[in-house]
């Protein structure tokens, strides 16, 4: 008998250290849920034990909930885990017909979309937009072409012609963060505007330029100067495949940004207007207009076959993709990733083909299939549902796997723990990992739909602080 109490005793103290966050976390929770902002909200937390996999604390861990970019944290788990982590894209740039002896190409040059989402990116060096055009032009030279009697065409086809989830809205699919997919992506499929507020509230706004200049789309400007102080307000509204843009909303008095950043609508069209733009400035004359594999079938015609590949570029490994995907929220990358998913299994590259290979992919590992509702890659759809309990597992698995650390390390840094954000309307939520000062790991994920008013993240982290 004293011997069971010797070991009761030795015992106690770990007992008290694993369950010494609970009453803390329960309370900070409980505030969170009756606070005035959260009085008609839905709030869910789920803590797990990252190194058991138990379960902490847990409220309304199984109610699916609109997850906004935390999302991404699954996106990128399985992407990683059908993918792997040094998978790259290719992009290749070929020709038709035959280049004759005095170097004239009869045929046209077509750019092989791959489905690469970093191709022109500004974000990794041998990804720029002018580094990609100086080796294009240096290959098509190399070549001995030095005049094109055909077009520029960029090869879409792979990945289909439905750039944007079903499920994404109006408001969105016109800013740069709504920007739709492309076999053939270009500069992330986004492009700048340059405004000017007025003098006075609500006088017109001054669009200065675009960056690069897009003759082929015009802006219907319907902006107003707002109040000082009252920042962006600004909304693009670009369908995919259009060329009329409308700029609504207000542009606030005092604004330090110099403008806002659109969706390329077709941006597979204006990779191959850069290049034969690019061309034409250096005298290699492209006698038809650039064109793209869906507009030839728009007029029921197909990309000529491939004589000759002159040149392929690969985009950086999955790992770089995801650091980015998952730093600066890139839905372009999730909406994308989701769609290579479905191509490497072998099925129609779409997105609701990804979406089923990903929950499909993690009912395998455990994971109830109808915790998961989704609809896009990136979370920027409303109709996205997971609960907070079937992210914490996914994220409680991630650690086992070989890609664990520049997956982790791809998560940012919030409150003073790795956890990846997502906001949408009314929707704010974190998901990720925390290690104390003890050593004690646990993971975190918490969401709350349908609050009111600003401010709301820093009410999260009073839950998350318990934890520390």
């Amino acid at each position: 008998m004293k011997k069971s109490i010797f070991f009761l005793l030795l015992a106690l103290p770990v007992f008290l250290k694993a369950q010494f966050p609970v009453e803390k976390i329960k309370q900070a929770y409980q505030a969170l849920v009756n606070d005035q902002q959260a009085k008609y909200a839905i709030t869910s937390l789920c803590i797990l034990d990252a190194q058991t996999g138990n379960t902490i604390f847990a409220h309304n861990e199984n109610i699916g909930l609109a997850t906004a970019s935390t999302l991404k944290t699954i996106t990128s788990a399985t992407a990683y885990s059908v993918l792997g982590k040094d998978f790259k894209y290719q992009t290749t740039l070929a020709y038709s017909g035959k280049i004759t002896a005095n170097g004239t190409l009869e045929g046209d040059l077509i750019i092989l979309g791959g489905g690469d989402p970093t191709l022109g990116s500004w974000r990794y060096e041998q990804t720029k937009e002018n580094v990609i055009l100086t080796n294009w032009v240096s290959a098509i030279k190399d070549a001995g072409i030095k005049k094109i009697n055909g077009a520029v065409i960029g090869d879409d086809s792979l990945f289909g012609t439905q750039s944007v989830p079903e499920g994404w809205i109006w408001q969105d699919m016109g800013n740069y963060y709504g920007a739709g997919t492309s076999t053939l992506n270009w500069r992330e499929n986004q492009f700048d505007v340059k405004l000017k507020p007025g003098n006075n509230t609500g006088a017109e706004v001054m669009i200065q330029k675009t960056v690069p200049a897009i003759p082929y789309i015009k802006l219907i400007n319907e902006l107003k100067t707002g109040v000082t102080g009252s920042g962006d307000n600004t909304y693009g509204f670009l369908p995919p495949y259009g060329d009329v843009a409308y700029l609504r909303g207000t542009w606030g008095i005092g604004i330090s940004k110099p403008g806002v950043s659109l969706s390329l609508p077709d941006p597979a069209y204006d990779a191959a207007y850069r290049l034969q733009d690019t061309l034409s400035r250096l005298n290699i004359a492209v006698i038809k207009e650039a064109s793209t594999a869906r507009r030839l079938g728009l007029d029921g015609r197909t990309v000529p076959s491939v004589t000759a590949k002159l040149a392929t570029i690969s985009s950086p490994d999955l790992s770089e993709i995801i650091y980015w995907f998952n730093q600066k929220s890139i839905n372009l990358y999730g909406e994308q990733l989701l769609k290579t998913i479905a191509w490497k299994l072998g099925k129609t590259a779409s997105t609701r083909n990804g979406a089923n290979a990903e929950i499909n992919y993690w009912n395998t590992k455990g994971i109830d299939k109808n915790a998961l509702n989704i609809l896009d890659g990136s979370g920027l759809s409303p109709g996205t549902r997971v609960t907070t309990s079937a992210m914490a597992n996914i994220l409680f698995q991630a650690q086992k796997e070989d890609w664990f650390a520049p997956y982790y390390n791809s998560f940012p840094v919030n409150n003073g723990m790795k956890l990846k954000s997502g906001s949408i309307n009314d929707v704010s939520a974190y998901a990720g990992y925390y290690t104390d000062k003890s050593g004690n790991k646990y993971i975190a994920v918490i969401n709350i739909n349908n609050y009111n008013g600003a401010g709301i993240s820093k009410k999260l982290f009073k839950v998350l602080d318990a934890l520390k």
